[in-house]
């Protein structure tokens, strides 16, 4: 008999494995709603929806495995990480979604959620007046208008798998719908700056690095508090803290 394994559990959501199946558990039905139509929009490969009884979302596991971990230097081929960027091109040139995403917050709703975890960080302790202030400024340059397209909108590199130099599969579309473009790149490469030549050459355009690199601030400042109240520990190599210590 398979195993039960524990992917991922917090409050909000859990995943659980077991064989090749996972099952998805989620008191936001809506998210899960976006999670299956954006499966069947996509037009790069996602998981098979095998069936659905709320509040679970039983998907097949993809072939291959993760281009990487945050936090772990990636083992994947330079093409791989190009294969990465095309798949990603695919998606932000498809018809877009009917709802926004994450990667689509209103600019001014963004500038005040980074401006009020910014004085979390600093009232609480989390991290020293420096390291926000100069992450808040970098940060500066992702606030400005982006043409929405289709994202993914949690795009990291745990969610992206290959076998050899292929893209086998793209998991954990629960967060996707109308965004700005660098945002899918920045969360690809968050943590793995050595790759984004490779993404950026797949992709097939020219990008602003500016942006990516202010995108890497944003999301990372945005991102500590949740992951310190979820049981996460963003001071891990290579993580989140880290990323923002590069940014000095």
């Amino acid at each position: 008999m398979d195993e039960v394994e524990v992917v991922v559990a917090h409050s909000e959501r859990a995943t659980l494995r077991v064989g090749d199946v996972f099952l998805k558990v989620d008191a936001d039905q809506a998210r899960i709603d976006a999670e299956v139509e954006a499966m069947a929009l996509a037009p790069v490969p996602t998981p098979k929806v095998l069936w659905r009884k709320p509040p679970v979302l039983a998907i097949a596991a993809v072939s291959g495995t993760a281009l990487g971990r945050l936090g772990e230097p990636s083992t994947a081929s330079p093409a791989a990480w190009a294969a990465a960027g095309a798949a990603i091109r695919r998606l932000h040139d498809a018809p877009l979604p009917p709802w926004p995403g994450r990667g689509g917050r209103d600019l001014d709703a963004l500038a005040a959620d980074l401006d009020g975890e910014c004085e979390w960080l600093v009232t609480n302790g989390v991290l020293p007046v420096d390291l926000v202030t100069r992450n808040r400024q970098v940060a500066e340059a992702a606030l400005r208008p982006w043409t929405p397209v289709f994202t993914h909108g949690d795009l990291q590199i745990a969610h992206v798998f290959v076998d050899g130099d292929e893209i086998t599969g793209v998991i954990d579309w629960s967060e996707a719908g109308q965004g700005d473009a660098l945002y899918d790149l920045a969360t690809l490469t968050l943590g793995h700056e050595e790759h984004v030549g490779n993404v950026v050459a797949g992709y097939g355009t020219d990008v602003d690095l500016d942006v990516i690199r202010a995108w890497w601030s944003l999301r990372s400042l945005l991102g500590v508090r949740w992951l310190v109240e979820h049981g996460f520990d963003p001071t891990a190599p290579g993580c989140e803290v880290d990323v923002l210590r590069s940014r000095m």
